[in-house]
């Protein structure tokens, strides 16, 4: 299923930059950033799961906020982008090394 994760860290301390980071750095490893704080995510359920509670475990819940869009296995059907697109398509496209 694709999943939509956008999040928002207060930066104002250098402990919430390291937040920001440390969000970030966690999205990658499950998925492509698509804008600044916007990562689509592919994943199985039990995955979303964990991705869900590393972030929730990394933020401050008092000064920061996460956002999931469950997107589904249909996702291409509800995603359109207008302008500059580098996306890929996470279910179809192999990368080889």
């Amino acid at each position: 299923m694709l999943v939509l994760v956008t999040y928002d860290v207060n930066t104002e301390s250098s402990n919430g930059k390291k937040r920001l980071r440390h969000v970030a750095k966690k999205c990658v490893d499950y998925g492509q950033r698509v804008q600044n704080s916007v990562f689509e995510c592919s994943v199985m359920p039990d995955q979303y799961v964990k991705l869900k509670n590393d972030l929730k475990n990394i933020i401050d819940l008092e000064r920061d906020s996460l956002r999931f869009y469950l997107l589904g296995k249909n996702w291409e059907n509800r995603v359109e982008t207008l302008g500059k697109d580098e996306s890929y398509n996470p279910d179809k496209d192999v990368f080889i090394l």
